[in-house]
């Protein structure tokens, strides 16, 4: 199972919220660059960017920061947040990032997904944001009626790949994640599942694992020193050596 570390990007900065939160956000730096060479140095590949501002208003306010840490870092880059055209999807494609996250134009137009999903194949993510089992979207801000599962599986129909699932309750809690959301989801698609929210200890991420998702994402519980980077990768590891 891969792991992401997080970085969310508000006004420039590091931060991360609760529950999607706009006004329950904590900044952890205000170089968010300086953060991505910091998991880069203790061994991180990949890296896990929201951008919290386009999530919100769909504009890319953040775009400087985010070609920063492309242009000085090696890291496999993994973007969302406020991406919902297709110009949008090739901007952020051509200046480096390796896979893009849809999200509310997912629910909104299902036609770009599947015009995006012919044209770049699997750069091409869905972040499934459920808060008890439905999808929410524009920043968290809005519920729909539209069953998380069921919308998974229309997205597998669409040749999507691979989905991030947040369970919403479980964001920025430390609270532990849903591992029976997981469980189903597993059962019933055959999506490359990356779960996130509520990751808060080194046995979350070996459970995680256990259900032989795709991959897996940390923020808050990275910030909170709640378990280093580094101790992660290297449990992660030696437990996929022992399986």
């Amino acid at each position: 199972m891969i792991l992401f570390p997080a970085i969310d990007l508000k006004d420039g900065k590091c931060v991360r919220l609760e529950q999607g939160d706009f006004s329950k956000q904590e900044i952890y730096s205000r170089s968010p660059l300086e953060v991505a060479l910091a998991f880069e140095k203790v061994g991180a590949t990949v890296l896990h960017i929201v951008d919290l501002d386009g999530a919100r208003t769909g504009e890319r306010r953040n775009a400087s920061i985010v070609r920063d840490i492309v242009e000085n870092t090696n890291l496999n880059i993994q973007l969302g947040g406020g991406i919902r055209s297709l110009e949008s999807i090739s901007f952020w494609l051509e200046i480096g990032i390796k896979n893009v996250i849809l999200g509310t134009i997912a629910i909104e137009n299902m036609n770009i997904v599947k015009e995006a999903v012919e044209r770049y194949g699997e750069r091409i993510i869905v972040g499934v944001d459920a808060k008890n089992s439905f999808v929410a979207t524009n920043g968290w801000e809005k519920a729909t009626t539209q069953n998380s599962f069921e919308f998974c599986k229309k997205l597998e129909k669409l040749g999507v790949k691979s989905v991030v699932y947040t369970d919403i309750a479980k964001d920025g809690m430390l609270s532990g994640p849903n591992i029976e959301a997981y469980k189903k989801l597993s059962s019933e698609t055959n999506l490359q599942i990356i779960a996130s929210g509520g990751v808060s200890s080194i046995d979350d991420l070996l459970s995680l694992q256990k259900l032989n998702l795709y991959g897996a994402i940390s923020g808050k519980a990275l910030y909170e020193k709640k378990f280093s980077l580094k101790e992660a990768l290297t449990c992660l590891q030696e437990e996929s050596y022992l399986a």
